[in-house]
């Protein structure tokens, strides 16, 4: 089988999430993933909890079937080095705040001379220009800043933290891997390579949709608890059960509400506005009125988008999951440990038949290549 990306070399100088998991698509697709570490250290992310053997299994996950280089960036020979990598890549991934690579001598600008055909991707906060380009922040503050985490509220109005690192991944990872892509693309025609800014911040606006759409038509600027998505209809909605667990509830369209309100036992709410707050205390009313196993066999056979929730740790022995090989998958840790890979959104039609890949250890590799010379 022919990797997509067989072939593509990349130099990662990123750390912990956004810009590793970006390169673990790639490496996954068949790239040669050549990471760049602190050699006291290594990538911060080794460090964390829990951890199986000397590495932290976040690590791990996010690291699998790449190499490990360990260069000081701030010394003179560590810059030789990296440039050495750099001037044979196709890709270079970095992390740093903007500036940072430029005083390093890394900079795009000093690398594109030695080789044009690069493709340059920077990952930040804010993006490489603007006010905030240089604000120390994390995921929470970008969905705070960015006017995310103000549609999320609980029962008592405030934000309610979310589970997901959403800005690092669906606003780093993602448009990072996916504008990689339509970089190399375009070198197939131009021959050249290009500077990406991917700026996490940014791209939580493209999450929000529907948000910007109501507050640009005059429909008015959502808020929690009032909007369709957000708590303030029937129709999209958590309900607790008698035996204190919950269903969640989508049945948006009219075919899917009809059968929801049948099976609650009140039919004459198929043509109640779900937006009516005495409708939704109405349902609420009925679902606690049975355990929630009750509710998941009268839901079984009928199309009405709801289904009960459960913990992750229920969710990976889901038969239907586990059926679809999302776990088949392994990571080899430093010392010979085994676990259980990331799922990542790659297709098995691109991916390597192996099953299990090895977690680098730090500074394992050598400043090369596999293919070079």
């Amino acid at each position: 089988m022919t990797l997509p990306m067989r072939g593509i070399k990349v130099v990662d100088l990123s750390t912990l999430l956004p810009g590793p998991m970006c390169t673990l698509f790639m490496a996954e697709a068949g790239a040669d993933v050549v990471k760049i570490e602190r050699p006291v250290g290594g990538d911060e992310m080794r460090s964390y909890v829990p951890k199986l053997g000397a590495d932290s299994v976040n690590f791990g996950l996010l690291n699998r079937g790449k190499r490990s280089v360990a260069i000081d960036l701030k010394s003179e020979a560590g810059r030789e080095a990296a440039l050495a990598l750099i001037a044979r890549a196709d890709v270079l991934v970095e992390q740093f705040r903007p500036g940072v690579m430029d005083r390093l001598g890394l900079g795009y600008e000093t690398v594109a001379e030695k080789n044009p055909r690069l493709v340059y991707c920077s990952i930040t906060g804010y993006g490489q220009t603007g006010p905030k380009s240089e604000v120390a922040a994390h995921d929470l503050n970008y969905l705070a800043e960015s006017g995310m985490l103000a549609l999320s509220a609980g029962s008592d109005g405030a934000p309610v933290l979310p589970p997901a690192l959403i800005a690092d991944i669906a606003g780093g990872a993602y448009p990072a891997i996916m504008n990689i892509l339509f970089a190399l693309r375009q070198r197939d025609q131009t021959e050249q390579g290009c500077r990406l800014d991917i700026s996490m911040a940014d791209n939580l606006f493209t999450l929000m949709y529907w948000a910007l759409g109501n507050g640009e038509s005059g429909y008015g600027w959502p808020k929690p608890g009032r909007e369709l998505v957000t708590g303030g209809t029937a129709r999209y909605q958590i309900y607790r059960a008698a035996d204190g667990r919950y269903l969640a509830a989508a049945p948006l369209e009219e075919k899917f509400w009809q059968n929801f309100t049948r099976v609650i036992g009140a039919p004459e709410l198929a043509t109640a506005d779900g937006l009516d707050p005495a409708v939704k205390e109405r349902v609420a009313a009925l679902i606690e009125s049975e355990p929630s196993n009750v509710w998941v066999e009268r839901f079984a056979d009928v199309d009405a988008c709801t289904v009960r929730i459960v913990g992750l740790d229920e969710a990976v022995k889901d038969p239907h999951f586990v059926q679809r090989g999302l776990f088949n998958r392994k990571v080899r840790m430093p010392g010979g440990a085994i676990m259980t890979a990331l799922p990542v959104p790659v297709a098995d039609a691109f991916r390597a038949a192996d099953v299990v890949r090895d977690s680098p250890a730090l500074g394992g590799g050598e400043p090369r290549f596999e293919h070079d010379v």
